[in-house]
Protein backbone atom coordinates (compact mmCIF):
# COMPACT_ATOMS: atom_id res chain seq x y z
CA UNK A 1 0.00 0.00 0.00
CA UNK A 2 1.39 3.45 -0.87
CA UNK A 3 1.83 6.22 1.47
CA UNK A 4 -1.12 8.03 -1.11
CA UNK A 5 -3.61 5.26 0.37
CA UNK A 6 -2.89 6.46 3.88
CA UNK A 7 -3.61 10.04 3.31
CA UNK A 8 -7.71 11.20 3.88
CA UNK A 9 -9.78 12.53 1.09
CA UNK A 10 -9.24 15.95 2.82
CA UNK A 11 -5.72 15.68 3.12
CA UNK A 12 -4.45 15.60 -0.46
CA UNK A 13 -7.37 18.20 -1.47
CA UNK A 14 -5.49 20.57 0.76
CA UNK A 15 -2.36 19.64 -0.29
CA UNK A 16 -3.16 19.99 -4.34
CA UNK A 17 -4.33 23.42 -3.20
CA UNK A 18 -1.16 24.70 -1.68
CA UNK A 19 0.55 23.16 -4.49
CA UNK A 20 -1.19 25.07 -6.64
CA UNK A 21 -1.12 28.39 -4.90
CA UNK A 22 1.09 31.20 -6.00
CA UNK A 23 2.99 33.45 -3.24
CA UNK A 24 1.81 37.02 -3.69
CA UNK A 25 3.56 38.75 -6.55
CA UNK A 26 4.35 41.83 -4.39
CA UNK A 27 5.45 42.40 -0.76
CA UNK A 28 2.01 42.60 1.20
CA UNK A 29 3.79 45.01 3.47
CA UNK A 30 4.16 47.28 1.09
CA UNK A 31 2.43 50.00 0.83
CA UNK A 32 0.75 50.26 -2.29
CA UNK A 33 0.33 54.04 -4.07
CA UNK A 34 -0.91 54.97 -7.76
CA UNK A 35 2.37 55.23 -10.23
CA UNK A 36 1.68 56.09 -14.13
CA UNK A 37 5.24 56.34 -14.42
CA UNK A 38 5.81 56.24 -18.16
CA UNK A 39 7.18 52.30 -19.85
CA UNK A 40 10.44 53.76 -21.65
CA UNK A 41 9.82 51.57 -24.93
CA UNK A 42 12.96 50.58 -26.34
CA UNK A 43 12.73 49.80 -29.91
CA UNK A 44 16.14 50.58 -31.48
CA UNK A 45 15.87 51.37 -35.36
CA UNK A 46 12.58 50.47 -35.32
CA UNK A 47 10.16 53.37 -36.60
CA UNK A 48 8.23 54.56 -34.01
CA UNK A 49 4.93 52.08 -32.68
CA UNK A 50 1.83 53.22 -34.69
CA UNK A 51 -0.77 50.84 -32.27
CA UNK A 52 -0.37 51.80 -28.86
CA UNK A 53 -4.09 52.85 -28.22
CA UNK A 54 -3.91 56.76 -26.34
CA UNK A 55 -6.53 55.45 -23.93
CA UNK A 56 -4.13 52.75 -22.88
CA UNK A 57 -0.66 54.12 -22.61
CA UNK A 58 2.18 51.94 -21.35
CA UNK A 59 3.37 52.50 -17.93
CA UNK A 60 6.05 50.45 -15.57
CA UNK A 61 3.36 49.40 -13.19
CA UNK A 62 0.54 48.37 -16.13
CA UNK A 63 3.60 46.48 -18.23
CA UNK A 64 4.43 44.98 -14.51
CA UNK A 65 1.18 43.79 -13.48
CA UNK A 66 0.53 42.85 -17.04
CA UNK A 67 3.52 40.46 -16.84
CA UNK A 68 2.73 39.03 -13.96
CA UNK A 69 -0.87 38.31 -15.53
CA UNK A 70 1.00 36.81 -18.42
CA UNK A 71 2.78 34.11 -16.27
CA UNK A 72 0.12 33.58 -13.81
CA UNK A 73 -1.21 30.08 -13.81
CA UNK A 74 -4.13 30.81 -12.31
CA UNK A 75 -6.52 32.39 -15.10
CA UNK A 76 -6.16 28.78 -16.20
CA UNK A 77 -9.52 26.29 -15.07
CA UNK A 78 -7.10 23.53 -13.13
CA UNK A 79 -3.96 26.33 -12.37
CA UNK A 80 -1.64 24.24 -15.18
CA UNK A 81 -1.55 26.93 -17.87
CA UNK A 82 -0.55 30.34 -18.42
CA UNK A 83 -0.37 32.61 -21.62
CA UNK A 84 3.18 31.88 -21.23
CA UNK A 85 2.79 28.28 -21.79
CA UNK A 86 1.86 28.32 -25.64
CA UNK A 87 3.91 31.86 -25.87
CA UNK A 88 7.40 30.85 -24.84
CA UNK A 89 10.07 33.22 -24.49
CA UNK A 90 12.88 30.87 -25.80
CA UNK A 91 11.12 30.02 -28.70
CA UNK A 92 9.93 34.17 -29.40
CA UNK A 93 6.69 33.36 -27.41
CA UNK A 94 5.43 30.71 -29.62
CA UNK A 95 4.87 27.13 -29.04
CA UNK A 96 7.17 24.45 -30.57
CA UNK A 97 3.57 22.13 -30.69
CA UNK A 98 1.97 21.94 -33.86
CA UNK A 99 -1.09 22.82 -32.17
CA UNK A 100 -1.05 23.46 -28.10
CA UNK A 101 -2.24 21.35 -26.05
CA UNK A 102 -5.33 23.16 -23.38
CA UNK A 103 -6.15 22.14 -19.66
CA UNK A 104 -8.75 19.26 -20.73
CA UNK A 105 -5.52 17.79 -22.52
CA UNK A 106 -7.48 18.63 -26.05
CA UNK A 107 -5.62 19.96 -28.77
CA UNK A 108 -5.87 24.13 -30.09
CA UNK A 109 -7.04 24.57 -33.81
CA UNK A 110 -4.32 26.62 -34.98
CA UNK A 111 -0.62 26.84 -34.17
CA UNK A 112 0.33 29.58 -31.50
CA UNK A 113 1.16 32.71 -32.92
CA UNK A 114 4.31 35.14 -31.69
CA UNK A 115 3.92 37.18 -28.98
CA UNK A 116 6.50 40.15 -30.16
CA UNK A 117 6.24 43.88 -31.81
CA UNK A 118 2.04 44.02 -31.69
CA UNK A 119 2.96 47.53 -31.29
CA UNK A 120 2.85 47.85 -34.78
CA UNK A 121 -0.29 45.69 -35.89
CA UNK A 122 -2.59 47.71 -36.59
CA UNK A 123 -5.14 45.30 -39.01
CA UNK A 124 -6.92 43.09 -35.90
CA UNK A 125 -5.02 40.08 -34.10
CA UNK A 126 -5.28 35.82 -34.23
CA UNK A 127 -4.62 34.37 -37.38
CA UNK A 128 -8.66 35.41 -39.12
CA UNK A 129 -8.41 38.84 -37.32
CA UNK A 130 -11.74 37.97 -35.18
CA UNK A 131 -10.00 40.34 -32.35
CA UNK A 132 -10.05 44.09 -33.10
CA UNK A 133 -7.54 45.17 -30.56
CA UNK A 134 -5.05 43.13 -28.37
CA UNK A 135 -6.70 43.68 -25.22
CA UNK A 136 -9.76 42.12 -27.17
CA UNK A 137 -7.35 39.14 -27.99
CA UNK A 138 -5.88 38.90 -24.46
CA UNK A 139 -9.18 37.35 -22.75
CA UNK A 140 -10.05 35.31 -25.74
CA UNK A 141 -7.62 32.60 -24.71
CA UNK A 142 -8.56 32.83 -20.88
CA UNK A 143 -12.14 31.45 -22.39
CA UNK A 144 -11.51 29.04 -24.74
CA UNK A 145 -12.67 25.42 -23.62
CA UNK A 146 -9.48 24.22 -25.99
CA UNK A 147 -7.21 26.13 -23.82
CA UNK A 148 -7.55 27.35 -20.90
CA UNK A 149 -11.18 27.13 -20.19
CA UNK A 150 -11.87 29.31 -17.52
CA UNK A 151 -14.28 32.14 -16.65
CA UNK A 152 -13.37 35.46 -16.55
CA UNK A 153 -15.46 36.13 -12.79
CA UNK A 154 -13.48 33.10 -11.34
CA UNK A 155 -10.19 34.66 -12.72
CA UNK A 156 -11.32 37.83 -11.25
CA UNK A 157 -12.36 36.24 -7.85
CA UNK A 158 -8.78 34.20 -7.68
CA UNK A 159 -6.67 37.24 -8.56
CA UNK A 160 -9.20 39.30 -5.78
CA UNK A 161 -7.63 37.18 -3.06
CA UNK A 162 -4.39 37.78 -3.14
CA UNK A 163 -3.13 41.10 -1.81
CA UNK A 164 -0.03 40.91 -3.96
CA UNK A 165 -2.47 41.36 -6.88
CA UNK A 166 -4.60 44.16 -5.01
CA UNK A 167 -2.06 45.91 -4.41
CA UNK A 168 -0.56 46.04 -7.85
CA UNK A 169 -3.83 46.61 -9.22
CA UNK A 170 -3.34 50.02 -7.17
CA UNK A 171 -0.20 50.50 -8.63
CA UNK A 172 -1.12 50.39 -12.02
CA UNK A 173 -5.16 51.61 -12.48
CA UNK A 174 -5.39 54.01 -8.72
CA UNK A 175 -7.58 51.32 -6.83
CA UNK A 176 -7.52 47.58 -6.26
CA UNK A 177 -10.65 47.18 -8.23
CA UNK A 178 -10.03 43.99 -10.29
CA UNK A 179 -12.00 44.18 -13.29
CA UNK A 180 -12.09 42.14 -17.15
CA UNK A 181 -11.21 45.75 -18.69
CA UNK A 182 -8.25 46.33 -16.14
CA UNK A 183 -6.63 42.83 -16.94
CA UNK A 184 -7.40 42.73 -20.40
CA UNK A 185 -5.25 46.57 -20.51
CA UNK A 186 -2.58 45.49 -18.37
CA UNK A 187 -1.95 42.28 -20.99
CA UNK A 188 -2.08 44.65 -23.58
CA UNK A 189 0.55 47.06 -21.88
CA UNK A 190 3.12 43.77 -21.41
CA UNK A 191 2.48 42.27 -24.66
CA UNK A 192 3.11 45.62 -26.48
CA UNK A 193 6.50 45.83 -24.34
CA UNK A 194 7.51 43.27 -26.07
CA UNK A 195 9.85 44.17 -28.88
CA UNK A 196 12.61 42.41 -30.89
CA UNK A 197 15.27 44.97 -32.74
CA UNK A 198 18.61 43.34 -32.45
CA UNK A 199 18.90 41.07 -34.84
CA UNK A 200 22.43 40.06 -36.41
CA UNK A 201 20.78 41.54 -39.21
CA UNK A 202 19.69 44.80 -37.53
CA UNK A 203 23.33 45.55 -36.67
CA UNK A 204 24.58 44.52 -39.79
CA UNK A 205 22.67 47.48 -41.02
CA UNK A 206 23.98 49.63 -38.18
CA UNK A 207 27.71 48.88 -39.61
CA UNK A 208 28.61 46.82 -36.74
CA UNK A 209 29.14 43.54 -37.92
CA UNK A 210 29.56 41.36 -41.44
CA UNK A 211 27.59 38.97 -43.40
CA UNK A 212 29.21 35.55 -44.59
CA UNK A 213 28.72 35.45 -48.04
CA UNK A 214 26.03 33.16 -48.01
CA UNK A 215 23.88 35.40 -45.44
CA UNK A 216 25.02 38.16 -48.08
CA UNK A 217 23.55 36.64 -51.20
CA UNK A 218 20.22 35.80 -49.07
CA UNK A 219 19.66 38.73 -48.18
CA UNK A 220 19.66 40.11 -52.36
CA UNK A 221 17.14 36.91 -53.25
CA UNK A 222 14.79 37.64 -50.34
CA UNK A 223 14.78 41.10 -51.44
CA UNK A 224 14.62 41.14 -55.46
CA UNK A 225 11.71 40.83 -57.48
CA UNK A 226 10.92 37.71 -59.20
CA UNK A 227 12.02 37.73 -62.72
CA UNK A 228 11.45 34.69 -64.71
CA UNK A 229 12.27 36.84 -68.50
CA UNK A 230 16.28 37.38 -66.18
CA UNK A 231 16.76 34.04 -64.36
CA UNK A 232 20.47 35.34 -63.81
CA UNK A 233 18.62 38.30 -61.61
CA UNK A 234 15.66 37.18 -60.46
CA UNK A 235 14.90 36.59 -56.51
CA UNK A 236 12.70 34.68 -54.22
CA UNK A 237 10.35 38.19 -53.77
CA UNK A 238 9.68 37.32 -49.97
CA UNK A 239 9.96 41.71 -49.39
CA UNK A 240 6.33 41.59 -51.10
CA UNK A 241 4.71 40.54 -48.10
CA UNK A 242 7.14 40.51 -45.59
CA UNK A 243 8.46 43.80 -45.40
CA UNK A 244 9.92 46.81 -43.34
CA UNK A 245 11.64 46.26 -40.91
CA UNK A 246 9.24 44.91 -38.85
CA UNK A 247 9.39 41.84 -41.84
CA UNK A 248 5.19 41.82 -42.05
CA UNK A 249 2.38 43.87 -43.74
CA UNK A 250 -0.20 43.90 -41.58
CA UNK A 251 -2.70 42.06 -44.30
CA UNK A 252 -4.13 38.77 -44.64
CA UNK A 253 -3.01 36.48 -47.48
CA UNK A 254 -3.78 33.46 -49.45
CA UNK A 255 -0.07 31.87 -49.53
CA UNK A 256 -1.51 29.03 -51.96
CA UNK A 257 -1.58 26.35 -48.91
CA UNK A 258 -4.67 24.74 -50.63
CA UNK A 259 -6.81 25.03 -53.60
CA UNK A 260 -10.27 25.76 -54.25
CA UNK A 261 -12.80 23.39 -52.48
CA UNK A 262 -10.07 21.52 -50.05
CA UNK A 263 -9.99 24.41 -47.85
CA UNK A 264 -9.68 22.83 -44.39
CA UNK A 265 -9.40 26.12 -42.46
CA UNK A 266 -11.63 28.69 -44.25
CA UNK A 267 -9.64 31.60 -42.02
CA UNK A 268 -10.34 35.73 -42.80
CA UNK A 269 -13.53 34.84 -43.74
CA UNK A 270 -14.64 32.84 -40.41
CA UNK A 271 -14.49 36.58 -39.64
CA UNK A 272 -15.73 38.75 -41.84
CA UNK A 273 -18.26 36.41 -43.78
CA UNK A 274 -16.72 38.09 -47.20
CA UNK A 275 -15.88 35.56 -49.65
CA UNK A 276 -12.66 37.51 -50.90
CA UNK A 277 -11.11 35.99 -47.95
CA UNK A 278 -11.45 32.75 -48.13
CA UNK A 279 -8.31 31.38 -47.19
CA UNK A 280 -6.52 34.46 -45.78
CA UNK A 281 -4.43 34.28 -43.37
CA UNK A 282 -2.49 37.17 -41.32
CA UNK A 283 0.81 37.67 -42.86
CA UNK A 284 3.53 36.99 -39.58
CA UNK A 285 6.75 38.78 -39.41
CA UNK A 286 10.37 36.66 -40.06
CA UNK A 287 11.76 38.13 -36.77
CA UNK A 288 12.90 35.30 -35.23
CA UNK A 289 11.52 32.48 -37.88
CA UNK A 290 14.27 30.41 -36.87
CA UNK A 291 13.07 29.95 -33.71
CA UNK A 292 9.51 29.70 -34.71
CA UNK A 293 9.07 26.27 -35.86
CA UNK A 294 6.82 24.48 -36.94
CA UNK A 295 4.92 27.14 -39.88
CA UNK A 296 1.38 28.49 -41.09
CA UNK A 297 -1.44 28.52 -39.23
CA UNK A 298 -1.92 24.94 -39.10
CA UNK A 299 1.69 24.22 -38.20
CA UNK A 300 2.15 22.06 -41.64
CA UNK A 301 5.74 22.68 -42.52
CA UNK A 302 8.55 21.39 -39.84
CA UNK A 303 10.99 23.48 -41.14
CA UNK A 304 12.18 26.60 -43.18
CA UNK A 305 13.30 23.80 -46.04
CA UNK A 306 10.01 22.99 -45.88
CA UNK A 307 8.19 26.29 -46.22
CA UNK A 308 10.72 27.24 -49.42
CA UNK A 309 9.53 24.11 -50.96
CA UNK A 310 6.17 25.58 -50.88
CA UNK A 311 6.86 29.24 -52.55
CA UNK A 312 9.63 27.41 -55.21
CA UNK A 313 6.74 25.08 -56.09
CA UNK A 314 4.16 23.90 -53.90
CA UNK A 315 1.69 26.42 -54.65
CA UNK A 316 -2.16 25.37 -55.03
CA UNK A 317 -4.38 27.23 -57.52
CA UNK A 318 -7.35 29.14 -55.74
CA UNK A 319 -9.71 32.52 -56.13
CA UNK A 320 -7.92 34.21 -53.39
CA UNK A 321 -4.44 33.36 -53.91
CA UNK A 322 -2.50 35.93 -53.66
CA UNK A 323 -2.08 37.78 -57.68
CA UNK A 324 2.15 37.80 -57.41
CA UNK A 325 2.14 34.75 -55.92
CA UNK A 326 -0.42 33.26 -58.52
CA UNK A 327 1.81 34.57 -61.31
CA UNK A 328 5.39 33.15 -59.68
CA UNK A 329 2.83 29.22 -60.05
CA UNK A 330 1.85 29.84 -63.65
CA UNK A 331 5.68 30.97 -64.47
CA UNK A 332 6.57 27.67 -63.13
CA UNK A 333 7.84 28.58 -60.15
CA UNK A 334 10.50 30.41 -58.42
CA UNK A 335 13.28 28.21 -59.70
CA UNK A 336 15.29 28.04 -56.77
CA UNK A 337 17.97 26.14 -56.56
CA UNK A 338 19.26 24.16 -53.15
CA UNK A 339 22.03 26.82 -52.67
CA UNK A 340 19.80 29.28 -53.29
CA UNK A 341 17.21 28.29 -50.49
CA UNK A 342 20.12 27.44 -48.34
CA UNK A 343 21.41 30.97 -48.49
CA UNK A 344 17.69 32.10 -47.92
CA UNK A 345 17.45 30.47 -44.70
CA UNK A 346 21.13 31.57 -43.84
CA UNK A 347 20.01 35.36 -43.95
CA UNK A 348 16.52 34.58 -42.57
CA UNK A 349 18.64 32.79 -39.50
CA UNK A 350 20.11 36.68 -39.24
CA UNK A 351 16.80 37.59 -38.17
CA UNK A 352 17.01 35.85 -34.88
CA UNK A 353 16.96 38.19 -31.60
CA UNK A 354 18.78 36.42 -29.03
CA UNK A 355 18.62 39.99 -26.76
CA UNK A 356 14.43 39.40 -27.03
CA UNK A 357 14.53 36.08 -26.05
CA UNK A 358 16.82 36.05 -23.17
CA UNK A 359 15.52 39.83 -22.02
CA UNK A 360 14.64 39.54 -18.29
CA UNK A 361 12.08 42.27 -18.81
CA UNK A 362 9.95 39.75 -20.49
CA UNK A 363 10.61 36.95 -18.23
CA UNK A 364 8.47 35.53 -15.67
CA UNK A 365 8.35 37.51 -12.40
CA UNK A 366 8.04 34.69 -10.31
Amino acid sequence: MTLKSYLSPAIIVVAALLGSCKEDPTDPGTTATYDNTPYVLDYGDLDAPTSINPDNPLTEQGVQLGRMLFYDTRLSKDGSMSCASCHRQEHAFTDTARFSIGVEGLPGKRQAMSVFNTAWHQNEFFWDGRAHLLRDQSLLPIQDPLEMNESLENVISKLSASEGYRNQFIRAFGSNEITEERISWALEQFMNSIVSHNSKYDQYLRGEVSFSDSEERGRELFFAEFNPGFPATSGADCAHCHAGRTFENDLYMNNGLDGDGSFIDSGRYKATQDLADLGKFKVTSLRNIELTAPYMHDGRFENLEEVLDHYNNGLEASATLDPALEYTRVSGGLQLSAQDKADIIAFLKTLTDQDMISDPRYSSPF
